[in-house]
């Protein structure tokens, strides 16, 4: 293995920072790692937003679930995905707009976003920070959007905070065996056996990281979670947006 390798391997969610800013040189740093990400067909179907500003910080955090490390951080960056400016490149070049209104479209914006973000998440844990995405922000896109004053043809979809880290006791948390996630040549079904064995692999890692006060399997926490609807504002707010129409 490898440095980079190591690194991958070894992340963890960092959920507690200094109040220690981002330097200038290192907010450009890790731009630049952003934008240096895959992006389909040159699109570079995002923005990102860079929320310095305490109080918007602490407006985010509200809605996100009141997660005090995205106030106490480096920096908090909100990725965007944006098709505002590709409307406006085809406005100029009197060219129609409707295809921007296309599922396809939408998630062009969304993959590069995601992609420019994970490169940014590397390129900051090889500097020694801490990251952890923040999926909260959808828990009213409408609200964010209005925050950050976002045109049409733009859709919030997570926010990246990233500082320097009070060091704990964290380790990366088991992922899926590869079994489960690998497939050759064509799909196939779950072994159940081979989920149990996580099953139970991450009833322990939640008992040693809790002492005793959680202890559950990958499976139980996928059915509490995903077993109940949420964030419904959604398809209402890409009508307005005019993303995914189609």
């Amino acid at each position: 293995m490898n440095q980079t390798i190591d690194a991958l391997l070894g992340h963890y969610s960092v959920r507690n920072f200094e109040d220690k800013a981002l330097t200038e040189e290192e907010l450009a740093l890790l731009i630049k790692s952003a934008q240096a990400a895959s992006t389909s067909s040159f699109v570079q179907a995002y923005s990102i937003i860079g929320i310095t500003d305490k109080k918007i910080r602490e407006q985010i955090s509200a809605i996100a679930g009141n997660q005090p490390y995205t106030v106490q951080t480096g920096q908090l960056f909100i990725f965007v995905a944006d098709l505002a400016r590709h409307q406006a490149i085809l406005e100029e070049h009197q060219v129609d707009t409707a295809a921007l209104e296309t599922s396809e479209k939408w998630l062009v914006s969304i993959i590069d976003a995601a992609l420019a973000a994970q490169n940014m998440a590397v390129a900051a844990e090889s500097l020694g920070f801490g990251i952890c995405f923040i999926g909260g922000i959808r828990n009213d896109v409408g609200q964010i959007a209005g925050i950050l004053d976002l045109p049409p043809y733009t859709m919030p979809l997570f926010g990246l905070t990233i500082g320097h880290p009070i060091i704990g006791k964290e380790k990366a948390k088991p992922r899926l065996p590869q079994d489960l996630v690998y497939h050759e040549n064509a799909y196939q079904k779950m072994n159940p056996a081979t989920l149990a064995k996580y099953d139970e692999q991450i009833k322990n890692y939640y008992d040693e990281r809790t002492a005793g006060k959680r202890v559950e399997g990958w499976s139980e926490q996928i059915a509490r979670g995903l077993g109940r609807k949420s964030r419904l504002d959604l398809k209402d707010f890409l009508q307005k947006q005019h993303l995914n129409q189609k």
